[in-house]
């Protein structure tokens, strides 16, 4: 038996996401670090919000971060076996990493920090958008954004699972391949209220920005085998790992890919480590054949201690 964890991105955010984890000082000692870095207090931003203060981009990154990062650190702290590899989705990456050991925490919730701004300043407010196509296949998606294009940017940003695919670019764009995948047979078209066209080529002048930063920062190789999103791809020169991160930020989320790799590698069980249970609704979605599990308290990382226990990773 082996398993993987994975660790969430935007999305799983919300008020109160850590209070189930009670007075961990495991936990409160990781957002302490984390709020060092940012000179910022994260963990009073967790708990009392507004979700609207969450939900700011700029918020959501270190937050999100830290959150998946802090229950890693408990699941070692309470003697969690180590996986055979761990994958993030999106943000989720850079924790997926820092739990490998490859980058410190200081240095990602800064960088991610960093990247959050820079896609905000990518493209001005209301020039792009995204939408989630529901009930078609990534193929006809692809297809509904090429006749919508019409000289502008849009197409597929995260493959979540068969039926769930996230399109995002210029917002006419956009627009106009919901109408093209509904004409195609999607069950529904739904414009998300999010701040960017995230995953998108309008994203370019963010990953140059974050390609900057990583020129200062040290990675290392990870201790722990890591997926990628960019190219589903496991690396482990740190110069290779730098430019798939900042690919990353104008590149499609590959998930349903990443769970089939998993799959590859052996996993019988995926864990999602940190706020939230989306990845383990995506996960059982794709179909790939492991095991669903998430950590979303500590009864919840009790009993997947016991499932996991004598894994070999």
């Amino acid at each position: 038996m082996s398993f993987a964890f994975v660790f969430p991105g935007q999305g799983s955010q919300s008020v109160g996401m850590m209070a189930a984890y009670g007075e961990s000082e495991v936990i409160r000692a990781t957002f302490a670090e984390a709020s060092a870095a940012l000179g910022e207090d994260l963990w009073a931003m967790a708990a009392e919000g507004p979700a609207e203060r969450l939900s700011l981009t700029v918020n959501t990154q270190p937050l999100m971060l830290t959150a998946g990062v802090a229950v890693w650190r408990a699941w070692r702290a309470a003697g969690g076996a180590t996986p055979t590899v761990v994958a993030g989705h999106s943000l989720g990456e850079y924790s997926a990493l820092v739990a490998a050991g490859a980058l410190e925490l200081a240095d990602a919730v800064r960088l991610v920090r960093l990247r959050a701004q820079a896609m905000q300043d990518a493209v001005p407010a209301g020039t792009g958008g995204m939408a989630a196509i529901l009930g078609l296949s990534p193929e006809l998606v692809a297809e509904a954004c090429a006749e919508a294009a019409q000289g502008e940017e849009v197409a597929a940003a995260n493959l979540n699972d068969p039926g769930q695919i996230v399109i995002a670019g210029h917002a006419g764009a956009v627009a106009r391949a919901c109408e093209a995948a509904k004409a195609r047979g999607a069950k529904r078209a739904l414009p998300l209220p999010v701040s960017a066209p995230f995953h998108s080529a309008l994203m370019r002048p963010a990953a140059e920005r974050l390609a900057l930063a990583l020129q200062t920062v040290d990675v290392r190789t990870p201790a722990i085998r890591v997926v990628n999103n960019v190219d589903v791809a496991i690396e482990s020169d740190p110069v290779r790992i730098k430019d798939a991160l900042v690919r990353q930020a104008y590149s499609p989320v590959r998930w349903i890919e990443t769970v089939q790799a998993l799959a590859a590698h052996g996993v019988t069980q995926v864990v999602e480590c940190g706020p939230g249970k989306v990845l383990m609704g995506l996960v059982k979605r794709c179909g790939a054949g492991p095991e669903a599990l998430a950590i979303s308290d500590a009864d919840t990382l009790a009993k997947i201690l016991e499932v996991t226990k004598g894994a070999a990773a």
